[in-house]
């Protein structure tokens, strides 16, 4: 099988970082580049890292080519400090490059978006991630898959303590009330490996709710 190039946005962030080290162990692919505002740290013959300033796609549009594009991106609204510039981190950045791969006939999107994402609601962060949702499906890649996660688990350089205890709530509680199941947190690397997975698969497109990411083999 020929070897894969993947391209990744959002490295730096919990999922995308362990997402990038698992496409550098795996064998299927032989390429990886990585489109970020700053370095990950991570080593390898197989990385290609480009520095680069999201408000200037043109400055780096041809560089996104490949055979699947991985969008792990996100802030919060006390990261970004506003909602103009959440939005141009969860929606803007993030389209305008799914766009850019689409135009240079990148074949497979994959996408992390999030539990409760709708465009109609009434919740800015699950509205623009519904919107996002929405307008990359547009985009008529030959494969998109939609990854929909509640609390993401993992080692943050941002301490969330309180939303890492209330998912270990809910994960105890999941193991007694399975109707719990869907609002479990996910360790960000059974999500990275699971949207490795997804890519690897037949499937052609396909939205995850929290409780089948679980079971994506």
């Amino acid at each position: 099988m020929d070897k894969k190039t993947a391209i990744v946005i959002g490295a730096t962030g919990l999922t995308g970082f362990q997402l990038t080290k698992k496409l550098i162990a795996d064998t299927d692919f032989g390429k990886v580049i990585v489109l970020s505002r700053r370095e990950t740290g991570l080593q390898s013959e197989k990385l290609e890292e480009v520095l680069v300033d999201f408000d200037n796609l043109e400055s780096f549009a041809n560089l996104i080519k490949g055979d699947v594009l991985f969008s792990c991106m996100g802030t919060t609204i006390k990261q970004a400090g506003s909602k103009e510039v959440q939005y141009k981190v969860d929606y803007t950045y993030q389209y305008n490059v799914a766009k850019a791969a689409r135009d240079n006939e990148v074949g497979s999107y994959v996408l992390v978006s999030s539990s409760g994402a709708s465009s109609k609601s009434s919740i800015f962060y699950s509205k623009i991630k519904g919107k996002l949702e929405d307008k990359v499906k547009d985009l008529s890649f030959e494969r998109c898959f939609v990854f929909q996660p509640s609390v993401l688990m993992g080692e943050r350089n941002e301490k969330r303590r309180g939303e890492v205890f209330a998912a270990k709530i809910v994960n105890f509680f999941a193991k007694i009330f399975p109707f719990v199941r869907k609002y479990r947190g996910i360790d960000t690397s059974i999500l990275a490996q699971s949207m490795i997975n997804a890519f690897k698969s037949k499937e052609k497109n396909a939205t995850y709710i929290l409780g089948e990411i679980f079971d994506i083999k």
